[in-house]
Protein backbone atom coordinates (compact mmCIF):
# COMPACT_ATOMS: atom_id res chain seq x y z
CA UNK A 1 0.00 0.00 0.00
CA UNK A 2 1.57 3.56 -0.78
CA UNK A 3 2.74 5.36 1.85
CA UNK A 4 3.16 9.09 2.37
CA UNK A 5 6.92 9.74 3.80
CA UNK A 6 6.65 13.03 5.92
CA UNK A 7 9.80 14.71 7.55
CA UNK A 8 8.86 16.19 11.05
CA UNK A 9 8.89 19.96 11.03
CA UNK A 10 11.32 21.92 13.35
CA UNK A 11 12.33 25.11 14.20
CA UNK A 12 15.98 25.71 16.02
CA UNK A 13 15.67 29.32 16.03
CA UNK A 14 12.75 29.25 18.54
CA UNK A 15 15.04 26.37 21.17
CA UNK A 16 17.71 27.84 23.65
CA UNK A 17 19.72 24.12 23.58
CA UNK A 18 23.02 24.04 25.59
CA UNK A 19 26.12 23.56 23.89
CA UNK A 20 26.33 20.27 25.27
CA UNK A 21 23.40 18.95 23.06
CA UNK A 22 24.62 17.29 19.90
CA UNK A 23 23.52 19.50 16.88
CA UNK A 24 21.73 16.38 15.46
CA UNK A 25 19.79 15.69 18.86
CA UNK A 26 18.69 19.09 18.96
CA UNK A 27 17.09 19.02 15.89
CA UNK A 28 15.34 15.67 16.52
CA UNK A 29 14.17 17.29 20.04
CA UNK A 30 12.78 20.62 18.37
CA UNK A 31 10.90 18.44 16.10
CA UNK A 32 8.89 16.77 19.40
CA UNK A 33 8.40 20.04 20.55
CA UNK A 34 11.51 20.63 23.20
CA UNK A 35 12.98 24.05 23.32
CA UNK A 36 15.57 23.81 25.57
CA UNK A 37 17.58 21.30 28.43
CA UNK A 38 15.29 22.12 30.80
CA UNK A 39 12.35 20.33 29.05
CA UNK A 40 14.18 16.82 29.34
CA UNK A 41 14.33 16.13 33.48
CA UNK A 42 16.05 13.37 34.57
CA UNK A 43 16.32 13.19 38.12
CA UNK A 44 13.83 11.81 40.71
CA UNK A 45 13.81 15.44 42.25
CA UNK A 46 11.91 16.18 38.78
CA UNK A 47 9.15 14.11 39.51
CA UNK A 48 5.45 15.08 39.85
CA UNK A 49 4.11 15.96 43.16
CA UNK A 50 2.45 13.21 44.20
CA UNK A 51 -0.13 15.42 46.12
CA UNK A 52 -1.61 16.44 42.94
CA UNK A 53 -3.20 12.69 43.02
CA UNK A 54 -6.35 12.58 43.76
CA UNK A 55 -7.35 11.12 46.50
CA UNK A 56 -4.07 9.60 47.01
CA UNK A 57 -3.74 10.72 51.10
CA UNK A 58 -6.93 8.48 51.25
CA UNK A 59 -5.68 5.48 50.23
CA UNK A 60 -1.95 6.23 52.00
CA UNK A 61 -3.75 6.43 55.08
CA UNK A 62 -5.76 2.69 54.44
CA UNK A 63 -2.38 0.94 53.83
CA UNK A 64 -0.17 2.61 56.28
CA UNK A 65 -2.78 1.55 58.72
CA UNK A 66 -2.99 -1.70 57.38
CA UNK A 67 0.53 -1.93 57.12
CA UNK A 68 0.89 -0.58 61.06
CA UNK A 69 -2.19 -3.47 62.12
CA UNK A 70 -0.68 -6.48 60.14
CA UNK A 71 -3.41 -6.34 58.19
CA UNK A 72 -3.41 -8.71 54.86
CA UNK A 73 -3.67 -7.32 51.46
CA UNK A 74 -4.07 -8.54 48.27
CA UNK A 75 -2.64 -6.98 45.24
CA UNK A 76 -5.75 -7.32 41.84
CA UNK A 77 -3.75 -7.10 39.13
CA UNK A 78 -4.59 -7.31 35.05
CA UNK A 79 -2.87 -9.85 33.01
CA UNK A 80 -1.12 -7.70 30.95
CA UNK A 81 2.47 -6.52 31.20
CA UNK A 82 1.62 -2.77 33.19
CA UNK A 83 -0.36 -5.06 35.42
CA UNK A 84 2.25 -7.54 35.84
CA UNK A 85 5.04 -5.02 36.79
CA UNK A 86 2.16 -3.02 39.21
CA UNK A 87 1.22 -6.48 40.62
CA UNK A 88 4.77 -7.00 41.76
CA UNK A 89 5.79 -3.02 42.64
CA UNK A 90 2.98 -3.24 45.13
CA UNK A 91 3.64 -6.47 46.63
CA UNK A 92 7.18 -5.70 47.31
CA UNK A 93 6.84 -2.18 48.55
CA UNK A 94 4.46 -3.62 50.79
CA UNK A 95 6.65 -6.73 51.93
CA UNK A 96 9.17 -4.12 52.16
CA UNK A 97 7.48 -1.37 54.74
CA UNK A 98 6.92 -4.45 56.35
CA UNK A 99 3.22 -5.18 55.46
CA UNK A 100 1.04 -8.75 54.82
CA UNK A 101 0.92 -8.72 51.03
CA UNK A 102 -0.33 -11.01 48.34
CA UNK A 103 -1.54 -10.75 44.26
CA UNK A 104 -4.29 -12.58 42.88
CA UNK A 105 -4.56 -12.10 38.78
CA UNK A 106 -7.76 -13.31 36.92
CA UNK A 107 -7.05 -15.84 34.12
CA UNK A 108 -8.45 -13.80 31.17
CA UNK A 109 -10.13 -17.02 29.75
CA UNK A 110 -11.81 -17.85 33.20
CA UNK A 111 -12.96 -14.57 34.61
CA UNK A 112 -12.16 -11.46 31.63
CA UNK A 113 -10.68 -8.10 32.73
CA UNK A 114 -10.71 -6.21 36.01
CA UNK A 115 -12.21 -7.06 39.19
CA UNK A 116 -15.39 -8.86 38.84
CA UNK A 117 -17.75 -10.70 41.79
CA UNK A 118 -16.42 -13.74 40.62
CA UNK A 119 -12.52 -12.43 41.00
CA UNK A 120 -13.63 -11.09 44.56
CA UNK A 121 -15.16 -14.70 45.51
CA UNK A 122 -11.56 -15.97 44.57
CA UNK A 123 -9.94 -13.72 46.70
CA UNK A 124 -11.61 -14.53 49.94
CA UNK A 125 -9.35 -17.60 50.22
CA UNK A 126 -6.69 -14.72 50.87
CA UNK A 127 -9.02 -13.77 53.74
CA UNK A 128 -8.19 -10.20 52.75
CA UNK A 129 -8.54 -6.90 54.98
CA UNK A 130 -7.98 -4.62 52.50
CA UNK A 131 -8.13 -5.17 48.51
CA UNK A 132 -5.87 -3.05 45.72
CA UNK A 133 -6.64 -3.03 42.14
CA UNK A 134 -3.22 -2.06 40.37
CA UNK A 135 -4.37 -1.13 36.01
CA UNK A 136 -7.99 -2.29 36.61
CA UNK A 137 -10.63 -1.26 38.80
CA UNK A 138 -11.91 2.41 37.91
CA UNK A 139 -15.13 0.45 35.69
CA UNK A 140 -15.56 -2.17 38.30
CA UNK A 141 -18.76 -1.33 39.72
CA UNK A 142 -20.25 -4.36 41.06
CA UNK A 143 -16.70 -5.88 41.97
CA UNK A 144 -15.55 -3.02 43.63
CA UNK A 145 -18.93 -3.22 45.58
CA UNK A 146 -19.36 -7.65 45.96
CA UNK A 147 -16.14 -6.83 47.83
CA UNK A 148 -17.29 -4.50 50.10
CA UNK A 149 -20.38 -6.41 51.14
CA UNK A 150 -17.86 -9.03 52.04
CA UNK A 151 -16.32 -6.66 54.59
CA UNK A 152 -12.91 -5.23 52.54
CA UNK A 153 -11.84 -1.95 52.75
CA UNK A 154 -11.10 -1.30 48.75
CA UNK A 155 -8.56 0.65 47.07
CA UNK A 156 -8.29 1.04 43.27
CA UNK A 157 -5.61 2.11 41.37
CA UNK A 158 -5.79 2.48 37.79
CA UNK A 159 -5.22 5.02 34.82
CA UNK A 160 -7.96 4.11 32.00
CA UNK A 161 -10.83 6.17 31.32
CA UNK A 162 -13.35 6.87 34.03
CA UNK A 163 -16.75 5.95 32.42
CA UNK A 164 -20.23 8.00 33.71
CA UNK A 165 -20.15 5.77 36.82
CA UNK A 166 -17.30 5.29 39.26
CA UNK A 167 -17.08 2.22 42.02
CA UNK A 168 -17.67 3.07 45.96
CA UNK A 169 -14.11 2.56 46.82
CA UNK A 170 -12.66 3.95 49.69
CA UNK A 171 -9.62 5.92 47.73
CA UNK A 172 -9.40 6.15 43.77
CA UNK A 173 -6.42 7.00 42.86
CA UNK A 174 -6.02 7.42 39.09
CA UNK A 175 -5.17 10.49 37.16
CA UNK A 176 -7.82 10.12 34.61
CA UNK A 177 -10.27 10.68 37.02
CA UNK A 178 -12.92 13.84 37.29
CA UNK A 179 -10.64 16.41 39.07
CA UNK A 180 -7.61 15.08 39.34
CA UNK A 181 -5.16 17.93 39.03
CA UNK A 182 -2.31 15.50 38.33
CA UNK A 183 -0.36 16.92 35.25
CA UNK A 184 0.89 13.66 33.92
CA UNK A 185 -2.67 11.88 32.90
CA UNK A 186 -0.42 9.14 30.53
CA UNK A 187 1.31 7.80 33.85
CA UNK A 188 0.79 3.85 33.51
CA UNK A 189 -0.66 1.55 35.96
CA UNK A 190 2.78 0.63 37.22
CA UNK A 191 3.44 4.69 37.28
CA UNK A 192 0.17 5.13 39.70
CA UNK A 193 0.87 2.28 41.84
CA UNK A 194 4.87 3.51 42.43
CA UNK A 195 3.32 6.92 43.54
CA UNK A 196 0.90 5.30 45.75
CA UNK A 197 3.63 3.62 47.33
CA UNK A 198 5.87 6.54 47.95
CA UNK A 199 2.97 8.58 49.76
CA UNK A 200 2.50 5.62 51.89
CA UNK A 201 5.97 5.47 52.59
CA UNK A 202 5.90 9.61 53.56
CA UNK A 203 3.34 8.85 56.04
CA UNK A 204 4.73 5.99 57.58
CA UNK A 205 8.23 8.11 57.87
CA UNK A 206 5.92 10.95 59.82
CA UNK A 207 4.46 9.24 62.31
CA UNK A 208 7.94 7.94 63.28
CA UNK A 209 7.16 4.33 61.74
CA UNK A 210 10.76 4.04 60.88
CA UNK A 211 12.47 4.69 63.62
CA UNK A 212 11.77 0.79 65.00
CA UNK A 213 12.80 -0.63 61.15
CA UNK A 214 14.21 0.75 58.26
CA UNK A 215 13.17 3.03 55.55
CA UNK A 216 12.99 1.19 52.17
CA UNK A 217 14.73 2.96 49.11
CA UNK A 218 11.80 2.48 47.01
CA UNK A 219 13.73 3.70 43.53
CA UNK A 220 15.15 -0.16 43.61
CA UNK A 221 11.86 -1.12 42.10
CA UNK A 222 11.90 1.19 39.24
CA UNK A 223 13.02 -1.27 36.91
CA UNK A 224 9.61 -2.13 37.67
CA UNK A 225 8.20 0.83 36.45
CA UNK A 226 10.14 1.39 33.24
CA UNK A 227 9.09 -1.89 32.21
CA UNK A 228 5.66 -1.44 32.62
CA UNK A 229 5.37 1.63 31.53
CA UNK A 230 6.94 1.70 28.01
CA UNK A 231 5.45 -1.86 27.38
CA UNK A 232 1.85 -0.34 28.24
CA UNK A 233 2.74 2.12 25.25
CA UNK A 234 1.64 4.97 27.62
CA UNK A 235 2.61 8.42 26.18
CA UNK A 236 6.36 9.14 27.14
CA UNK A 237 5.88 12.92 28.40
CA UNK A 238 8.29 14.13 30.92
CA UNK A 239 7.26 12.81 33.79
CA UNK A 240 7.26 9.29 32.26
CA UNK A 241 10.75 10.07 30.73
CA UNK A 242 12.18 10.39 34.04
CA UNK A 243 10.87 7.31 35.37
CA UNK A 244 11.79 4.89 32.23
CA UNK A 245 15.27 6.77 32.24
CA UNK A 246 15.80 6.25 35.91
CA UNK A 247 14.65 2.69 35.85
CA UNK A 248 16.88 1.64 32.66
CA UNK A 249 19.93 3.45 34.79
CA UNK A 250 19.34 0.43 37.02
CA UNK A 251 19.14 -1.57 34.85
CA UNK A 252 22.33 -0.73 33.33
CA UNK A 253 23.76 -0.72 36.12
CA UNK A 254 22.79 -4.05 37.21
CA UNK A 255 21.09 -3.31 40.28
CA UNK A 256 17.12 -4.92 38.94
CA UNK A 257 15.20 -7.41 39.64
CA UNK A 258 16.86 -10.95 39.28
CA UNK A 259 13.39 -11.63 36.77
CA UNK A 260 14.48 -8.44 35.00
CA UNK A 261 17.84 -10.27 34.68
CA UNK A 262 16.46 -13.56 33.52
CA UNK A 263 14.44 -11.72 30.91
CA UNK A 264 17.25 -9.80 29.55
CA UNK A 265 19.51 -13.05 29.11
CA UNK A 266 16.71 -15.13 27.06
CA UNK A 267 15.71 -11.87 24.79
CA UNK A 268 19.79 -11.72 23.83
CA UNK A 269 19.84 -8.15 24.96
CA UNK A 270 22.89 -6.64 26.43
CA UNK A 271 21.96 -5.05 29.52
CA UNK A 272 25.03 -2.81 29.90
CA UNK A 273 23.02 -0.99 26.68
CA UNK A 274 19.30 -1.81 26.99
CA UNK A 275 17.23 0.55 26.08
CA UNK A 276 13.81 1.43 25.98
CA UNK A 277 12.65 -0.21 22.69
CA UNK A 278 14.34 -3.35 24.81
CA UNK A 279 11.87 -2.68 27.15
CA UNK A 280 8.83 -2.70 24.68
CA UNK A 281 9.53 -5.25 22.26
CA UNK A 282 11.87 -7.88 23.74
CA UNK A 283 11.00 -7.90 27.23
CA UNK A 284 7.51 -6.48 27.33
CA UNK A 285 5.92 -9.53 24.84
CA UNK A 286 8.05 -12.09 26.35
CA UNK A 287 5.66 -11.32 29.84
CA UNK A 288 2.95 -10.60 28.02
CA UNK A 289 2.94 -14.04 26.40
CA UNK A 290 1.88 -15.79 29.94
CA UNK A 291 -0.91 -13.74 30.24
CA UNK A 292 -1.86 -14.32 26.16
CA UNK A 293 -1.56 -18.15 26.19
CA UNK A 294 -1.56 -19.14 30.30
CA UNK A 295 -1.63 -17.19 34.12
CA UNK A 296 0.37 -14.48 34.63
CA UNK A 297 1.04 -15.39 37.34
CA UNK A 298 3.93 -16.79 35.76
CA UNK A 299 5.03 -13.30 35.15
CA UNK A 300 4.41 -11.99 38.43
CA UNK A 301 6.45 -14.66 39.76
CA UNK A 302 8.83 -14.12 37.78
CA UNK A 303 9.26 -10.74 39.18
CA UNK A 304 8.80 -11.14 42.25
CA UNK A 305 11.68 -14.20 42.24
CA UNK A 306 14.61 -13.20 44.06
CA UNK A 307 16.71 -15.93 42.97
CA UNK A 308 18.40 -16.04 39.87
CA UNK A 309 18.29 -19.29 38.70
CA UNK A 310 14.56 -20.05 39.26
CA UNK A 311 14.41 -16.75 37.59
CA UNK A 312 15.76 -18.57 34.84
CA UNK A 313 13.75 -21.25 34.65
CA UNK A 314 10.59 -18.83 34.73
CA UNK A 315 11.91 -17.05 31.90
CA UNK A 316 12.41 -19.56 29.55
CA UNK A 317 9.26 -20.95 30.41
CA UNK A 318 7.79 -17.54 29.49
CA UNK A 319 10.34 -17.41 25.99
CA UNK A 320 8.21 -20.78 24.80
CA UNK A 321 5.15 -18.96 25.76
CA UNK A 322 6.23 -16.16 23.29
CA UNK A 323 7.06 -18.12 20.41
CA UNK A 324 3.61 -20.24 20.85
CA UNK A 325 2.11 -16.77 20.85
CA UNK A 326 4.11 -16.05 17.57
CA UNK A 327 3.35 -18.87 15.61
CA UNK A 328 -0.18 -18.82 16.90
CA UNK A 329 -0.06 -14.79 15.61
CA UNK A 330 1.47 -15.84 12.35
CA UNK A 331 -1.52 -18.41 11.54
CA UNK A 332 -4.28 -15.84 12.41
CA UNK A 333 -2.61 -13.20 10.53
CA UNK A 334 -2.43 -15.88 7.27
CA UNK A 335 -6.17 -16.50 7.66
CA UNK A 336 -7.31 -12.67 8.36
CA UNK A 337 -5.61 -11.20 5.20
CA UNK A 338 -7.13 -14.46 2.98
CA UNK A 339 -10.35 -13.05 4.58
CA UNK A 340 -9.87 -9.26 3.39
CA UNK A 341 -8.31 -10.37 0.02
CA UNK A 342 -11.78 -11.61 -0.97
CA UNK A 343 -12.92 -7.94 -0.46
CA UNK A 344 -10.27 -6.59 -3.07
CA UNK A 345 -7.48 -5.55 -1.05
CA UNK A 346 -5.60 -4.74 -4.14
CA UNK A 347 -8.67 -1.81 -4.26
CA UNK A 348 -8.59 -0.48 -1.00
CA UNK A 349 -12.08 2.18 -1.96
CA UNK A 350 -13.57 -1.58 -1.39
CA UNK A 351 -12.30 -2.14 2.27
CA UNK A 352 -14.49 -1.30 5.04
CA UNK A 353 -13.14 1.56 6.49
CA UNK A 354 -13.41 0.10 10.35
CA UNK A 355 -12.41 -3.55 9.87
CA UNK A 356 -14.20 -6.41 11.81
CA UNK A 357 -12.38 -10.29 12.10
CA UNK A 358 -13.50 -13.13 13.91
CA UNK A 359 -12.99 -16.46 12.78
CA UNK A 360 -13.44 -19.95 14.69
CA UNK A 361 -10.55 -21.26 16.63
CA UNK A 362 -8.84 -17.81 17.04
CA UNK A 363 -7.00 -17.46 20.53
CA UNK A 364 -8.44 -14.67 22.38
CA UNK A 365 -5.43 -13.86 24.11
CA UNK A 366 -3.60 -12.73 20.40
CA UNK A 367 -6.46 -11.46 19.03
CA UNK A 368 -5.02 -8.08 19.99
CA UNK A 369 -1.50 -8.16 18.22
CA UNK A 370 -3.48 -9.40 15.40
CA UNK A 371 -5.46 -5.93 15.04
CA UNK A 372 -2.31 -4.38 15.58
CA UNK A 373 -0.75 -5.92 12.86
CA UNK A 374 -3.51 -5.57 9.59
CA UNK A 375 -4.09 -1.86 11.08
CA UNK A 376 -0.29 -0.99 10.08
CA UNK A 377 -1.04 -3.19 6.89
CA UNK A 378 -4.17 -1.16 6.22
CA UNK A 379 -3.96 2.29 8.39
CA UNK A 380 -7.84 1.40 9.69
CA UNK A 381 -9.63 1.07 12.99
CA UNK A 382 -9.45 -2.62 13.31
CA UNK A 383 -11.29 -5.30 16.19
CA UNK A 384 -10.24 -8.83 16.20
CA UNK A 385 -12.89 -11.07 17.79
CA UNK A 386 -12.41 -14.42 19.40
CA UNK A 387 -14.82 -16.99 20.93
CA UNK A 388 -15.32 -16.32 24.79
CA UNK A 389 -16.34 -18.48 27.41
CA UNK A 390 -20.07 -18.37 28.33
CA UNK A 391 -21.36 -21.35 29.05
CA UNK A 392 -24.12 -20.23 31.19
CA UNK A 393 -25.95 -18.30 28.48
CA UNK A 394 -25.80 -17.02 24.46
CA UNK A 395 -22.27 -17.55 22.81
CA UNK A 396 -20.26 -14.72 23.58
CA UNK A 397 -16.90 -13.50 21.81
CA UNK A 398 -14.64 -10.38 22.79
CA UNK A 399 -12.96 -7.81 20.53
CA UNK A 400 -9.27 -5.89 21.02
CA UNK A 401 -9.56 -2.93 19.36
CA UNK A 402 -6.09 -0.90 17.72
CA UNK A 403 -7.01 2.39 16.04
CA UNK A 404 -5.21 4.95 13.76
CA UNK A 405 -5.18 8.78 14.77
CA UNK A 406 -7.98 10.46 13.84
CA UNK A 407 -10.60 7.73 15.82
CA UNK A 408 -10.64 7.26 19.45
CA UNK A 409 -11.71 3.91 19.89
CA UNK A 410 -13.13 4.45 23.43
CA UNK A 411 -15.55 7.09 22.21
CA UNK A 412 -16.25 5.10 18.99
CA UNK A 413 -17.46 2.27 21.04
CA UNK A 414 -19.28 4.57 23.48
CA UNK A 415 -21.05 6.09 19.79
CA UNK A 416 -22.08 2.16 18.34
CA UNK A 417 -23.28 1.41 22.25
CA UNK A 418 -25.79 4.36 22.67
CA UNK A 419 -26.83 3.94 19.11
CA UNK A 420 -27.37 0.44 19.47
CA UNK A 421 -27.98 -0.31 23.32
CA UNK A 422 -28.04 -4.10 23.39
CA UNK A 423 -25.27 -4.93 20.78
CA UNK A 424 -22.19 -4.30 23.23
CA UNK A 425 -22.09 -6.02 26.36
CA UNK A 426 -19.06 -4.47 27.90
CA UNK A 427 -16.78 -1.91 26.65
CA UNK A 428 -13.48 -0.28 27.94
CA UNK A 429 -10.21 1.35 26.90
CA UNK A 430 -8.53 4.63 25.54
CA UNK A 431 -8.20 6.23 22.22
CA UNK A 432 -5.67 3.83 20.57
CA UNK A 433 -6.77 0.56 22.17
CA UNK A 434 -10.12 -1.22 23.60
CA UNK A 435 -11.48 -4.24 24.21
CA UNK A 436 -15.43 -5.51 24.52
CA UNK A 437 -17.81 -8.20 24.45
CA UNK A 438 -20.61 -9.54 21.91
CA UNK A 439 -22.92 -11.80 21.68
CA UNK A 440 -21.47 -14.24 18.70
CA UNK A 441 -24.57 -13.79 16.87
CA UNK A 442 -24.61 -9.75 16.71
CA UNK A 443 -21.00 -10.17 14.95
CA UNK A 444 -22.17 -8.80 11.08
CA UNK A 445 -24.23 -6.26 13.05
CA UNK A 446 -21.77 -4.92 15.07
CA UNK A 447 -19.65 -5.02 11.72
CA UNK A 448 -21.82 -2.71 9.96
CA UNK A 449 -22.13 -0.37 12.91
CA UNK A 450 -18.46 0.01 13.50
CA UNK A 451 -17.83 0.73 9.85
CA UNK A 452 -20.52 3.45 9.97
CA UNK A 453 -19.55 4.66 12.80
CA UNK A 454 -15.70 5.39 11.51
CA UNK A 455 -16.60 6.28 8.30
CA UNK A 456 -18.55 9.08 10.19
CA UNK A 457 -15.27 10.76 11.84
CA UNK A 458 -12.95 9.84 9.48
CA UNK A 459 -11.91 11.22 5.98
CA UNK A 460 -10.32 9.29 3.10
CA UNK A 461 -7.55 11.29 3.90
CA UNK A 462 -7.24 9.81 7.44
CA UNK A 463 -6.99 6.23 5.74
CA UNK A 464 -3.89 7.51 3.57
CA UNK A 465 -0.48 5.62 5.51
CA UNK A 466 2.13 7.64 6.79
CA UNK A 467 5.58 7.37 8.24
CA UNK A 468 6.99 10.42 9.95
CA UNK A 469 11.00 10.99 9.61
CA UNK A 470 13.58 13.20 10.85
CA UNK A 471 15.01 14.08 7.34
CA UNK A 472 17.74 12.27 5.58
CA UNK A 473 21.66 12.16 7.21
CA UNK A 474 24.83 12.58 5.48
CA UNK A 475 27.27 9.90 4.92
CA UNK A 476 29.39 11.72 7.04
CA UNK A 477 26.85 11.00 9.93
CA UNK A 478 25.99 7.43 9.15
CA UNK A 479 28.92 6.00 12.11
CA UNK A 480 28.92 4.13 15.19
CA UNK A 481 29.32 7.88 17.09
CA UNK A 482 25.91 8.73 15.81
CA UNK A 483 23.97 5.77 16.47
CA UNK A 484 25.28 5.79 20.28
CA UNK A 485 24.01 9.32 20.43
CA UNK A 486 20.81 8.28 19.53
CA UNK A 487 20.66 5.79 21.60
CA UNK A 488 21.48 7.83 24.86
CA UNK A 489 19.21 10.97 23.57
CA UNK A 490 16.44 9.23 25.04
CA UNK A 491 14.83 7.01 26.75
CA UNK A 492 12.51 7.45 23.31
CA UNK A 493 8.45 5.92 23.01
CA UNK A 494 5.21 6.59 22.40
CA UNK A 495 4.67 10.77 21.30
CA UNK A 496 8.90 10.46 21.35
CA UNK A 497 9.57 8.59 19.03
CA UNK A 498 12.91 7.05 18.21
CA UNK A 499 14.31 8.96 15.51
CA UNK A 500 14.24 7.14 12.04
CA UNK A 501 15.32 8.82 8.90
CA UNK A 502 14.89 8.46 5.21
CA UNK A 503 16.98 7.90 2.23
CA UNK A 504 17.41 6.64 -1.43
CA UNK A 505 20.17 3.73 -1.47
CA UNK A 506 21.41 0.90 -3.63
CA UNK A 507 21.22 -2.04 -3.53
CA UNK A 508 24.29 -3.96 -3.19
CA UNK A 509 23.69 -7.41 -1.91
CA UNK A 510 19.65 -8.98 -0.78
CA UNK A 511 18.90 -11.98 0.86
CA UNK A 512 16.25 -13.41 2.60
CA UNK A 513 16.63 -15.11 6.51
CA UNK A 514 14.54 -16.70 8.60
CA UNK A 515 12.54 -16.84 5.83
CA UNK A 516 10.61 -13.09 6.42
CA UNK A 517 13.60 -10.99 6.75
CA UNK A 518 15.51 -9.08 4.29
CA UNK A 519 18.87 -8.87 4.81
CA UNK A 520 21.11 -6.07 2.76
CA UNK A 521 23.86 -4.40 1.92
CA UNK A 522 23.01 -0.74 1.40
CA UNK A 523 25.27 2.45 -0.81
CA UNK A 524 23.98 5.80 -0.73
CA UNK A 525 24.41 7.72 -4.03
CA UNK A 526 27.56 9.65 -4.11
CA UNK A 527 29.40 7.26 -1.18
CA UNK A 528 31.84 4.72 -1.23
CA UNK A 529 30.60 3.94 2.09
CA UNK A 530 28.28 -0.28 2.59
CA UNK A 531 25.59 -0.54 5.50
CA UNK A 532 24.15 -3.26 6.57
CA UNK A 533 20.47 -3.49 6.54
CA UNK A 534 17.92 -5.87 7.98
CA UNK A 535 13.83 -5.27 7.36
CA UNK A 536 12.16 -7.80 9.64
CA UNK A 537 8.96 -9.81 8.59
CA UNK A 538 9.20 -8.17 4.88
CA UNK A 539 6.27 -9.97 2.20
CA UNK A 540 8.74 -12.87 1.51
CA UNK A 541 6.23 -12.70 -1.87
CA UNK A 542 7.98 -9.35 -3.28
CA UNK A 543 11.16 -9.42 -1.60
CA UNK A 544 14.28 -10.21 -2.45
CA UNK A 545 14.18 -8.48 -5.95
CA UNK A 546 16.61 -8.99 -7.84
CA UNK A 547 15.12 -6.38 -10.19
CA UNK A 548 15.01 -3.88 -7.84
CA UNK A 549 18.44 -1.98 -7.12
CA UNK A 550 17.51 1.50 -6.15
CA UNK A 551 15.19 1.68 -3.14
CA UNK A 552 13.64 4.02 -0.89
CA UNK A 553 14.03 3.73 2.69
CA UNK A 554 12.96 4.72 5.95
CA UNK A 555 15.51 3.30 9.31
CA UNK A 556 16.64 3.63 12.12
CA UNK A 557 20.82 3.82 12.81
CA UNK A 558 20.91 0.84 14.97
CA UNK A 559 24.41 -0.80 16.59
CA UNK A 560 24.30 -4.61 16.68
CA UNK A 561 25.95 -6.59 18.50
CA UNK A 562 27.50 -10.31 17.85
CA UNK A 563 29.69 -12.40 19.35
CA UNK A 564 31.03 -9.58 21.67
CA UNK A 565 31.47 -7.55 18.23
CA UNK A 566 29.49 -4.35 17.46
CA UNK A 567 28.63 -3.31 14.18
CA UNK A 568 27.09 -0.21 12.49
CA UNK A 569 22.97 -1.32 10.96
CA UNK A 570 20.34 0.39 9.52
CA UNK A 571 16.55 -1.49 11.17
CA UNK A 572 14.94 -0.74 7.99
CA UNK A 573 10.77 -0.18 8.46
CA UNK A 574 9.57 0.70 5.28
CA UNK A 575 10.85 0.27 2.03
CA UNK A 576 9.72 0.46 -1.54
CA UNK A 577 11.48 0.85 -4.80
CA UNK A 578 12.72 3.88 -5.58
CA UNK A 579 10.26 4.97 -8.54
CA UNK A 580 7.50 4.38 -5.76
Amino acid sequence: MPVNIIQRPYDLSSCEFSHAINPLLARIYSARGIRSDNELPKQLQQLHDYRQLKDIEPAAEILANAIIEKKRILIVGDFDCDGATSSALGVLAIRSLGGIADFLVPNRFEFGYGLTPEIVEAATVFKPDVLVTVDNGISSITGVQAAKDKGMQVVVTDHHLAGREIPNADAIVNPNQSDCTFPSKNTAGVGVIFYVMCAVRTRLRAIGYFERQPEPNLAELLDLVALGTVADVVKLDGNNRILVFQGLARIRSGRCRPGITALIEVSGRNPNTLAAADLGFALGPRLNAAGRLDDMSIGIELLLCDDIERARELASELDGLNRDRKSIEGSMQTQAMAELEKLQLGQQSDLPWGISLFQEGWHQGVVGILASRVKEKLNRPVIAFAEADNPKGEPEIKGSARSIPGLHMRDALDSVSREHPDLIIKFGGHAMAAGLTIRKSDFDTFKQAFDREVRQQLTIADLQAEIHTDGELQPSQMTMDTAFTLREGGPWGQSFPEPSFNGDFQIIQQKLVGEKHLKMVLRLPGSETWLDAIAFNIDNRQWPNPNIQKIKVVYKLDINEFRGQQNLQLMVEHLAPATE
